[in-house]
């Protein structure tokens, strides 16, 4: 009895346990700390509100245009295809900064908003997080992923999905996808769940 009993709430602390709890394969082989909650990102927290409001729209800063016909175009498909598609599709909007396009220095756009307006490194990766989680993939496999591009010197933005052992990497600055640690000039910072972040360090 004792032992059913030990087994049953061993189960239900393994249900219970956070996204975070889970052991993610390296990224750019860096070590990650993971914590809970998202309000010390407030321009992700504020875009996640704005999408989960979000009604279809179609005027000077924003459409739905596409975003159906890509979504229907890729259901069913295998989950490779997905990545693929979503990230060859959305690479191709166009590259604008935000001061130019919205005023400030630091916008983070719905995907709805990209469409419309374009935008740079963080919209591309937060409109192909949104479409493969429409898809069915599970946000505990993705990550906005902010780095530092040490060949250019310069922060960047990308999307990471996991497949299985492998991270992937869904980049506005390179045309396919490959395995993010094939890539060796990008230096981790912090990595962007739903509900939680994590800190990376060499």
């Amino acid at each position: 009895m004792m032992r059913a009993a030990v087994i049953a709430a061993c189960a239900l602390m393994l249900v219970s346990l956070p996204a975070q709890a889970r052991m993610y394969p390296p990224i750019f082989n860096s070590k990650e700390f993971a914590n809970q909650g998202i309000k010390k990102f407030p321009k992700w927290g504020d875009m996640l509100k704005r999408w989960n409001n979000a009604a279809p729209c179609d005027d000077d800063e924003c459409t739905v245009d596409g975003w159906a016909d890509l979504l229907d175009e890729l259901k069913g498909k295998d989950r490779m295809t997905q990545i693929k598609e979503v990230n060859r599709f959305f690479n191709g909007e166009r590259y604008i900064i935000d001061m130019k396009n919205w005023g400030i220095e630091d916008y983070w756009a719905t995907p709805y908003q990209f469409l419309k307006m374009d935008g740079d490194c963080e919209d591309y990766a937060i409109a192909k997080f949104m479409a493969l989680k429409a898809l069915g993939v599970p946000t505990e496999d993705m990550r906005v992923l902010a780095l530092r591009d040490l060949n250019l010197d310069v922060g960047h933005a990308v999307l990471i999905v996991y497949d299985g052992d492998t991270p992937l990497l869904l980049d506005n600055q390179i045309k396919t996808v490959v395995p993010a640690n094939s890539v060796k000039h990008y230096m981790p910072i912090f990595s962007l769940s739903e509900t939680g972040w994590w800190l990376h360090r060499k």
